[in-house]
């Protein structure tokens, strides 16, 4: 530090001596104060930038998510729970952790804390934060109400891990395995408006008085009528009395319910009314399960396509059990709203292949003239054909097709 120069003061010409000037101690303490001010600085940068790097590199090591749903069928309008688990197994805590995923609107979330979700048109993006210290797992779980029929997987998510200062060091990809059928809204028989009032009565009647001389339920005694080739010679000897075979009872002919994906005559590639398909599936699903429990069986089709099986339009061969239900269940749950064929030749295709012998049930918006004209050719080769109009439009054309024979 500089000496300030001397300099001569005097009142007079006698006596005149130098004085002094040294620099004041406010000078000392601002320029010592700045430099501490600057090695703090230093330090904190140097060390915002190795701990930043410390926990790029180590901030997601030994971290494990994993989230499933508690359920993995339900029907629209059930609450479900989605698990996330998540653990730190190691020393170094995270102050932290973020996981992203875009998640399909049919599935509604309850707000509670720490979950942030921000809707679109068709997806939604879900934000769930976590403080993981050492060795922790957290598992939380969400509410989830399922709104709309559907598969969802949930297939991807992204993990952001942060830094001590709050910025965000770290991030991966992750794969994930969580999925959820969510099977049509059950709706009630009532509230179906069927061809006829004692359509479903008469289809039940049906199934049991067509009898099958290739099945053998016992021996009764012989009535007036009975043909004789029907005469059990064993059981009369047993018995004395005359006895001939009793027979069991066909299932055939057998339900094939039929869904029209396509909402007017002149619909193009698009489906412009989502929601008359939707309502058409639901019906589907409450007669098969009508049917079904009442031993009749029962089929579906669909000129649409499932998101299993792109490019192929959905038929299922009537059979009885439960077993089917679940198909048929399981298979409307995966259905997309896209057609792959017109309905007309959905229906031809099974004019081709010759199937007779079976009840059709067709639920669609309209009829057309190409419509008729394969239920006409359905007719023609054994089978019965009704028609439930799903668009109110056309109600007053709803009734029963007359059966051929």
């Amino acid at each position: 530090m500089s000496v300030q120069p001397a300099v001569w003061r005097s009142k007079s010409w006698i006596g005149l001596r130098p004085i002094r000037r040294y620099p004041r101690k406010a000078e000392f303490c601002d320029k010592g104060g700045i430099a501490v001010i600057s090695w703090v600085i230093v330090v904190a940068i140097v060390f915002i930038g190795l701990q930043a790097m410390f926990f790029r590199r180590y901030a997601l090591r030994k971290v494990t998510y994993d989230r499933k749903f508690n359920v993995e069928r339900c029907f629209v309008g059930d609450q479900v729970e989605l698990v996330e688990t998540i653990a730190n197994r190691k020393l170094l805590p995270l102050p932290w952790l973020r996981i992203e995923s875009t998640i399909h609107i049919g599935l509604s979330f309850q707000n509670q804390t720490n979950l942030d979700t921000s809707s679109g048109t068709y997806y939604q993006n879900h934000k769930s934060i976590f403080s993981l210290m050492s060795y922790t797992q957290i598992t939380r779980r969400h509410v989830v109400t399922c709104d709309k029929r559907g598969w969802y997987r949930l297939r991807t998510a992204a993990m952001s891990a942060g830094d001590m200062i709050g910025g965000q060091a770290a991030s991966k990809s992750l794969e994930t395995h969580a999925d959820l059928l969510v099977f049509p809204k059950p709706v009630s028989l009532s509230d179906i408006p069927f061809p006829s009032h004692s359509w479903m009565g008469d289809l039940t009647v049906r199934r049991w008085i067509v009898d099958d001389p290739f099945l053998i339920a016992g021996v009764r005694e012989y009535q007036y009528g009975d043909a004789m080739n029907r005469v059990n010679w064993k059981a009369t000897a047993r018995s004395g009395r005359l006895q001939v075979n009793k027979r069991d009872y066909t299932a055939d002919p057998r339900l094939v319910v039929c869904v029209n994906v396509e909402v007017s005559e002149n619909m193009w590639a698009a489906v412009t009314d989502p929601e008359l398909v939707e309502l058409g599936i639901s019906y589907a699903a409450t007669i098969a399960d009508f049917a079904l429990a009442k031993g009749i069986p029962c089929g579906f089709g669909f000129n649409g396509v499932t998101l299993d099986r792109p490019g192929e339009c959905v038929r299922i061969a009537p059979e009885g059990g439960g077993e089917q239900m679940n198909a048929i269940l399981e298979t409307m749950a995966k259905l997309e709203i896209a057609r792959v064929l017109p309905f007309e030749i959905f229906l031809e295709e099974d004019v081709g292949m010759g199937v007779s012998n079976r009840d059709y049930l067709l639920i669609t918006p309209f009829l057309s003239d190409k419509i008729r004209l394969q239920i006409e050719r359905l007719q023609e080769n054994g089978n019965s054909v009704e028609v439930l109009l799903t668009d109110n439009a056309d109600k007053q054309e709803r009734g029963e097709i007359s059966n051929a024979g």
